[in-house]
C-alpha cells in the first residue's frame, strides 16, 4: 500500500476492451474491517487475469464516499495505526440504477464522465454495510451481477443469531448460545447472568453482526460480563454469548456449483495459534497482523469419515442459507468425531494469509484460477431475483 498523502492525482480513465469482461473490484467500506478489505483487494487485483478481464477499482471511504481509484491504488494510504485506508480523491462514482443500464460514471471537477459498462462487480467489502446484504441489495436494485451470496444469505450469515436459527431449522448442529438484544443488559442483567451460568464457562462474548474476530472476548466468570459486553458493543448493539466448545477448530471453504451443479467443499483446514504468541485464541491480530503466530494444516489431520462429515456439513450450511459463489464455514470437531457449526463467513478474506484461498490452493485450485471461477460463477447467474 502507498504511504502517500490523501491528496492524490486523480485516476485516468481508459476505455475497456470490447473483448474482455469488465469487472468492478469494489472494496473499503464503513465497517471496522475497512483495512482488511483494502488488503484483500490488493491481493485480488494482483491475481486477476488481465488478459480476460478489464478491472475498474472502486473504493468506498470510511465516510461512505464511492471513489474511482487507479490501478496502482495510490489512493489507498497508510494511517497512523499502520493500517491502510481509502482517501477521498475528489471523485464520485455513480452506480447505474435503471434496469437495462450498466454504464458506470464518475463525477470529477463538476463534470460527469463515463467509465464504461459493468459486466460484473466483485464486492470485497467485509462486515456491516457490505457483507450483510445491504450492498447486495443495492447491486440487485442496480440490476448488476456480482460475486458472492445474495441479500438474504448475506444478511443471515452476518447475523450469527439468525444464522443459528436457520441452521437449527435444517437440523444442522450449532454452538449453544443466548442473544443479548440492544439495551437488554441494562434492563435484564440478572436474567442474562443466569442464562450464561446455565450455558457454562468458559464462554465467548461476540458482536452478533461483525467479522474478522472483532470485539470477541473469552470469559470464565460472570464478573467479566460487563467488560466483555462493553467491548462487543463497540462493534454491534446486538451481542451473542456462546458456550466454549471443547474441540478442534476446523474451517472449510465452499464454492457454489453454478448452472445446477452441486456446491463443493475444499479439504478442511485447521488453524493453530502458536503457544509462544500472545494470542489466547484466533483473534483479529492473529488473523491479519501476526502471520508467524498462525499455522494452517490442510488437509487437517482428521479421520477420513470425519473429513467427509466436515465437508458435508459445510456444503449443507452453505445451501441451507441459500449462499452463492463462496463462503467459509467454521466448525468444531469434538473428541467423539461430532461436528458443530460455529459460523459462516459469506465474504471471507482474500489476503495473503487468509484461509479461504489457502484451503482451495491445497485442494488443487490455485489463487488466480479461484478468482476467475468466482467471476465466472457470477456472470453465469442472472441479475435480480434468482
Amino acid at each position: 500500500m502507498s504511504n502517500l498523502s490523501a491528496s492524490q492525482t486523480q485516476p485516468e480513465l481508459s476505455a475497456p476492451s470490447e473483448a474482455r469482461t469488465s469487472v468492478v473490484v469494489l472494496f473499503g467500506g464503513r465497517s471496522g474491517e475497512h483495512p482488511i478489505s483494502c488488503i484483500t483487494a490488493k491481493s485480488v487485483l494482483g491475481a486477476i487475469d488481465r488478459t480476460r478481464f478489464d478491472v475498474i477499482p472502486v473504493g468506498i471511504t470510511r465516510g461512505g464516499q464511492w471513489v474511482l481509484l487507479d490501478q496502482d491504488l495510490t489512493d489507498v494510504v497508510t494511517g497512523e495505526d499502520g493500517l491502510p485506508f481509502i482517501a477521498d480523491n475528489g471523485t464520485e462514482v455513480i452506480l447505474p440504477l435503471a434496469m437495462g443500464s450498466s454504464e458506470l460514471r464518475v463525477v470529477r471537477e463538476g463534470k460527469i464522465e463515463s467509465v464504461g459498462t459493468i459486466d460484473v462487480v466483485f464486492p470485497l467489502v467485509h462486515g456491516p454495510f457490505g457483507e450483510d446484504g445491504t450492498l447486495q441489495g443495492l447491486l440487485d436494485l442496480a440490476d448488476l451481477r456480482y460475486v458472492g451470496p445474495g441479500v438474504f444469505a448475506s444478511a443471515a450469515g452476518m447475523d450469527k443469531h439468525h444464522m443459528k436459527v436457520v441452521l437449527q431449522g435444517n437440523n444442522i448442529p450449532v454452538t449453544p448460545f443466548i442473544t443479548v438484544q440492544p439495551g437488554e443488559w441494562q434492563r435484564s442483567r440478572d436474567e442474562i447472568v443466569a442464562k450464561v451460568e446455565e450455558l457454562g464457562y468458559p464462554a465467548f462474548v461476540k458482536p452478533a453482526r461483525a467479522g474478522s474476530s472483532l470485539g470477541i472476548s473469552r470469559i470464565t466468570s460472570a464478573d467479566q460480563l460487563d467488560e466483555a459486553l462493553a467491548y462487543a458493543h463497540k462493534h454491534d448493539p446486538k451481542v451473542l454469548i456462546e458456550v466454549g466448545i471443547v474441540g478442534r477448530e476446523i474451517e472449510c471453504a465452499v464454492l457454489g456449483g453454478g448452472e445446477g451443479n452441486p456446491s463443493r467443499a475444499s479439504y478442511p483446514g485447521e488453524i493453530a495459534v502458536s503457544g509462544e504468541s500472545d494470542h489466547e485464541f484466533y483473534d483479529f491480530e492473529a488473523k491479519y497482523l501476526d502471520e508467524e503466530a498462525v499455522q494452517l494444516s490442510c488437509p487437517a489431520d482428521l479421520p477420513e469419515d470425519v473429513t467427509a462429515l466436515v465437508r458435508d456439513i459445510a456444503v449443507r450450511t452453505f445451501d441451507a442459507l441459500g449462499c452463492e459463489g463462496l463462503s467459509r464455514v467454521d466448525v468444531f470437531v469434538q473428541e467423539d468425531g461430532s461436528v458443530i457449526v460455529n459460523e459462516i463467513n459469506t465474504m471471507p478474506g482474500f489476503t495473503p494469509v487468509s484461509m479461504y484461498p489457502r484451503m482451495w490452493e491445497r485442494t488443487g485450485l490455485p489463487y488466480g484460477e479461484l478468482v476467475t471461477e468466482l467471476i465466472e460463477l457470477a456472470l453465469a447467474r442472472p441479475a435480480g431475483l434468482r
